[in-house]
This record gives C-alpha cells, structure tokens and sequence, in this order.
C-alpha cells in the first residue's frame, strides 16, 4: 500500500511538473511565434497598408519596430500596452507620443520575453526604432531606475523626442506584476527625431 501511493504520488508530481513547464514553454513559442506574424504585418505595414493586423482575430496592428543592435533585439511593437497585446511583444502606450515623434513616446513589454534584455541596458547604449515611414530614429539609454507602479511621471510630457521602456521588476521575481516597474529613458541622438 505505501508503495503504490508513493509510486502515484510520483506519477502525480511528474504529470504536474510536465504541465508546468509545457505551459511555461508555450508563452516563450507564443511569443516567438507571434513575432514571425507580426514582422509579416509590419512588412504590409512599410507598403502603406493602414491597421495592418498579424492574424485575423488580432485588435492591434504593429506601430515601429525596436532593434537594439548591441544585445541582439529586433522586436516589433504593438498599438496598445495592454496585458493581451504584450503577450505577443512590446507595446506603445496609447496617449504618449508616437514612436519617433516629439515628446516622449512610451513602450511597455513583459520582464521574462522581449523586455528581459533591459536588465543588461547601461549608460550611453543604443536603440534604433523605426517608424511606419521607414525612417529609424536613434536613441542612447540616458538613465534607468526602480520606481512604484504609481510614479505615473515616468510617462510625462517632454520638449525633444524621448524613449521610455518599462518593465516589472525584479526581473527574477517568480510571481509577474509586483508594485515595482523597472524603467529606462532614452534620448535621441543630436539631429535624430521630429
């Protein structure tokens, strides 16, 4: 009797552990996934078409694309920084400028996908992002810190063309979407911006 309920008992502990990482596993594929899609619909997007969307159900359609040549990003980003469209990439904030333009423009994205590269960011490090027109405007990280989730300022208004990236912190945090955002500026290059 208690071998065959330790037996069951390590049956029970292996299928839960399988599902476990098979569920962890499949938001990496999705994300992964959803980019292949997703560059497919920004090419739609740079031949002028309007909206585009990466599959047919999709409520939100690419905006830029954000490299950041240095660590390896080539991610396209999202209208909308909800929780549903960051499962697929990062995501412009709805209501801070548009990607490249004047003021600063805000992306959100998930700590353990495609905003996990933020953590290795320093001072002076450069991003590229290029908007619907083709144009690239070129940023270097200025500054990155830890802030509440209610410092509502990080998003603010600003006179020259500003990037602001965020993310949840800590990065190694088992449980997703603590108090704590994880932020980093960045400033255009002199001459880059509209």
């Amino acid at each position: 009797m208690r071998r065959r309920l330790l037996v069951m008992t390590a049956a029970l502990l292996t299928t839960a552990g399988a599902a476990s990482a098979g569920a962890g596993g499949w938001l990496y594929a999705k994300a992964w996934l959803a980019q292949v899609l997703l560059r497919r619909a920004w090419a739609e997007v740079e031949a002028g078409e309007k909206g585009a969307r990466p599959w047919p159900w999709a409520d939100t359609s690419p905006v830029a694309r954000l490299r950041v040549p240095g660590h390896g990003v080539d991610a396209i980003v999202l209208a909308g920084a909800s929780g549903r469209t960051m499962a697929f990439g990062p995501a412009h904030a709805d209501g801070s400028a548009a990607p490249g333009a004047l003021g600063n423009c805000v992306l959100a994205g998930h700590r353990d996908t495609h905003f996990a590269f933020l953590r290795n960011l320093r001072a002076g490090d450069g991003i590229e992002l290029e908007r619907p027109d083709g144009e690239i405007v070129r940023y270097r990280v200025a500054d990155s810190r830890v802030v509440d989730q209610s410092e509502t300022w990080v998003g603010g208004e600003s006179d020259g063309p500003l990037l602001t990236l965020v993310t949840c912190y800590p990065f190694t945090d088992p449980v997703p979407g603590g108090p704590l955002r994880f932020v980093v500026w960045a400033e255009a290059d002199v001459g880059e911006g509209r």
